[in-house]
Parts: C-alpha cells; sequence; structure tokens
C-alpha cells in the first residue's frame, strides 16, 4: 500500500525546506521528495551576501544544509525520487515517482527551476567537454584559460566573477547593451580586469574535437559573423519551471509556471506552489523561504478543516 503524509512538499530548494520545516513543526506528518540535491539551484551559490542573520555572507550549499537539517530535527522524512505526476482521488492527492507512490492530504510543489539551454550546434555534444552551467562546480577545470560566459543577469554575472579567480580571461556574451544583473553585482564586474563584455551577440554555435575550442557568434543588430577562442563556455541565460508533468492538472502561466492566490494555493484545494516555480516569483531566497512558510501555513489550515 502507498504511505499516507499530511502534506507531501516536491522540491528541496529554500522554498520546500521552509515549508518542511513549519509543516513538520506544526505536527504535521510530512515527506519532501527532493529528484536531485537538496538546496536546490542555491548550491551553486559560491556566497549568499542577502540573506538576514548571516552578515559575512554564507555559501548557498551550506545555507541549504542547515535549512535540510533545521527541518529534519523537526520530523521531516526526505526521499530521493523523481515526481512524475499527480492524480486526484476523492480528497487525496497522489504523487506519483520513481520511488513509488505516496498519498497526500495536501500538496506543496516547490520544485523550482532548470537551467535553460542555448539550442545551438554543439551544445549537447560539448556539455561535460568544456560546456557547463555551474561555474561553482566546474571554474577549477579552466585555470589560466579563456572562458565564455552567456548571459547577462544576476545569476551570469556571479558565475562570471568566480571564474575570473581561475581563468585567464572571462568574456561576458549578452544578446543586449546592457546587463540585467543588480547594480551591485555590475559594478564588481566591471572593476574585473579579467572581465570583458561582447555586446549585442549571440552565441550561434559551439565547435571542437573532443574538447570546446571556440565559439561563433553574430552580432544582433549588424549580423556580423565572428569566432571567439575559448576553452569553456558557462551558459546562465535564465530558468524553466520544472512543470511539465503538472500540464493538464494545474493552470499554468505562458511561461509555465503555476498560478496561485495570496494563500499560495492553486485552483485545487490543498494543493500549493512556492518559490521560483510560482508565477511572479521574485527568485530569491528570501522569498522563496516566505512562500513555503505561507503555503505550509494553509496548508496546516487546509489538513485541519
Amino acid at each position: 500500500m502507498s504511505e499516507k503524509y499530511d502534506v507531501i512538499i516536491i522540491g528541496g530548494g529554500p522554498a520546500g525546506l521552509t515549508a518542511g520545516l513549519y509543516a513538520s513543526r506544526a505536527k504535521l506528518n510530512s515527506l519532501l521528495v527532493e529528484k536531485g540535491l537538496v538546496s536546490g539551484q542555491i548550491a551553486n551559490a559560491e556566497r549568499v551576501e542577502n540573506y538576514p542573520g548571516f552578515p559575512e555572507g554564507i555559501s548557498g550549499f551550506e545555507l541549504g544544509q542547515l535549512m535540510h537539517q533545521q527541518a529534519t530535527k523537526y520530523g521531516l522524512r526526505t526521499i530521493i525520487a523523481q515526481v512524475i505526476g499527480i492524480e486526484l482521488q476523492g480528497g487525496q492527492k497522489v504523487i506519483r515517482t520513481t520511488e513509488g507512490d505516496f498519498i497526500a492530504k495536501a500538496v506543496i510543489i516547490a520544485g523550482g527551476s532548470e537551467r535553460q539551454k542555448l539550442g545551438v550546434p554543439g551544445e549537447e555534444k560539448f556539455t561535460g567537454k568544456g560546456i557547463s552551467y555551474c561555474a561553482t562546480c566546474d571554474a577549477a577545470f579552466f585555470r589560466e584559460q579563456p572562458v565564455a560566459v552567456a548571459g547577462g543577469g544576476d545569476a551570469a554575472i556571479t558565475e562570471a566573477l568566480h571564474l575570473a579567480k581561475f581563468a585567464s580571461k572571462v568574456t561576458v556574451i549578452h544578446r543586449r547593451d546592457q546587463l540585467r544583473a543588480s547594480l551591485i553585482l555590475q559594478e564588481k564586474a566591471f572593476s574585473q580586469p579579467k572581465i570583458e563584455f561582447l555586446w549585442n551577440s549571440i552565441v550561434e554555435k559551439i565547435e571542437g574535437e573532443d574538447l570546446v575550442k571556440r565559439i561563433r557568434l553574430r552580432q544582433v543588430k549588424s549580423g556580423e559573423e565572428s569566432a571567439l577562442e575559448v576553452a569553456g563556455i558557462f551558459i546562465s541565460i535564465g530558468l524553466k519551471p520544472n512543470t511539465n508533468y503538472l500540464k493538464g492538472i494545474l493552470p499554468l502561466d505562458v511561461t509555465g509556471h503555476i498560478i496561485t492566490d495570496e494563500k499560495m494555493e492553486t485552483k485545487i484545494p490543498g494543493i500549493f506552489a512556492a518559490g521560483d516555480i510560482r508565477h511572479n516569483s521574485a527568485r530569491q531566497v528570501i522569498t522563496a523561504a516566505g512562500d513555503g512558510a505561507t503555503a505550509a501555513i494553509y496548508a496546516e489550515k487546509f489538513v485541519s478543516k
């Protein structure tokens, strides 16, 4: 028989972990399902400097692990599995996973997002062979070598700053003529002598033999083509929500994010969403944690009806 819980939380990032903390402290029988590393995308952040309570900053991985430790202290159970579907059976929600089925009275979906891909020739071939989506993970492999970063938001500039500690040169490739990153990150990047910028440019193709050797570029305005010799490229062009398994089950916006009300509840009573996966999320650790707390509070009210 399928195991039964009061609340099942999908996703082990800051939203899911905070939801797990609040749910388990409320004495709800709670299960967290995470398909990969507990901590979520924050694990890729070398330093989190804007989370209250850590004036000297803290690594994203450590912050995530501390959140998990705090939640499990109150009885949250965690399993590593991928959710492949949700079915409604009366008042119960059946969560289909790669490790079996689980039943819950309430569900909090906090599955976050995954890295967008460029979708250009060579990307699939050279992933792990010069193409990376995580500078914190792979920067050390490119010591004293030239690398590129595709993107212009906070994540991309954070990647570039980290890479500058290892690479001989970091070229940021951005399709616009100005960055979308926060001003404090821009100031750091512009003052870093190893970081250069290619404006109004996009990656057309990634080339090499066994490893990446060059990137083919196109100038957005003039159409002029060029090549950039690099040992690696770090792709950071945004995130897409992990909601493919929810199509036809929950209302999603045009980008695939889950639509909720101010209680984090979806159109289906007892199903909540929190964090980056939610429509109009601010995509910050602190707002994800706030979403998770809100979702758990109202999930408790729903379960106790």
